[in-house]
């Protein structure tokens, strides 16, 4: 998978600085309270569903607005956002790939959609996969086979499964049931 072919840049080549200031904007508009309260309600305990998962206190219209500020944003460094602890980051991550792929033509897709694949352990919170599966995923599989969706629903993950049922979201708004 070639991550940087999507805005035209030379392989592995990374926009860093845009990464950068990106996330020391989400360091500003971070709020404790906030996060204190997505700690509760993501379930982020001993034991809990999302055990282990951090947050900084960022609502969501915000990091969508920071998305489609963003959506240029390179793969590579998409990458980086993905494979954070905290949970903003990779929600924002997945909201500039939804961007990317609603703009993006079929080759593009493809690639954004294989992208996708290659880090879906890191789409493990029902919000990260309810914003992304039926865009990404449903978008890609509706004129192609759909076996993979059947192998994400037979998965131990409680998230790949989550996966396989929101991208079929996209194949019901199109009445295909």
């Amino acid at each position: 998978l070639d991550r940087g072919s999507i805005h035209d840049e030379p392989p592995g080549k990374s926009m860093l600085k845009q990464l950068r200031q990106l996330q020391a904007e989400l360091r500003e508009l971070a709020d404790e309270e906030i996060a204190e309260h997505s700690q509760r309600f993501f379930k982020t305990g001993p034991g809990e569903y999302g055990e282990g998962d951090q947050f900084i206190g960022i609502r969501v219209p915000v990091l969508r607005k920071l998305a489609k500020r963003n959506r240029d944003l390179s793969l590579d460094d998409v990458a980086r956002l993905l494979q954070s602890p905290i949970h903003e980051e990779r929600l924002l991550a997945l909201l500039i790939l939804v961007y990317q792929f609603d703009k993006a033509d079929a080759n593009d897709q493809k690639q954004i959609f294989d992208f996708y694949r290659m880090y879906l352990k890191q789409v493990n919170n029902w919000d990260l996969v309810d914003r992304s599966a039926h865009v990404i995923v449903g978008g890609h599989l509706f004129d192609r086979s759909r076996r993979w969706l059947y192998t994400l629903a037979k998965s131990n993950s409680l998230w790949q499964r989550r996966v396989a049922i929101i991208a079929t979201y996209h194949f019901i708004k199109r009445d295909d049931f």
